[in-house]
């Protein structure tokens, strides 16, 4: 997560942008309870566990829609899923 905030730069102040050595495309989404159920109601995870497997499969799905910033699409997960609006 700090390494999101760090490298990514977004217009609604979530990421802080500082470092701008490392492209976006290196970061890996992260997979905690409430993004996993989201992505799994989407049918973009279909393993159960939320492990590096699953973290992996996520990733490679969100690359499709955008390789140069997979990332941004942890926040909406997340989001979405904290707020039970699925």
């Amino acid at each position: 997560m700090l390494l999101r905030w760090m490298i990514r730069d977004d217009d609604a102040g979530v990421d802080f942008g500082l470092c701008k050595k490392i492209c976006t495309a290196v970061l890996l989404c992260p997979l905690d309870v409430h993004s996993g159920n989201v992505a799994r109601k989407l049918g973009l995870l279909h393993r159960k566990p939320n492990d590096a497997r699953a973290m992996s499969e996520l990733d490679n799905f969100l690359r499709l829609l955008d390789a140069n910033d997979p990332v941004k699409y942890d926040f909406a997960l997340f989001g979405i899923g904290i707020n039970e609006k699925y």
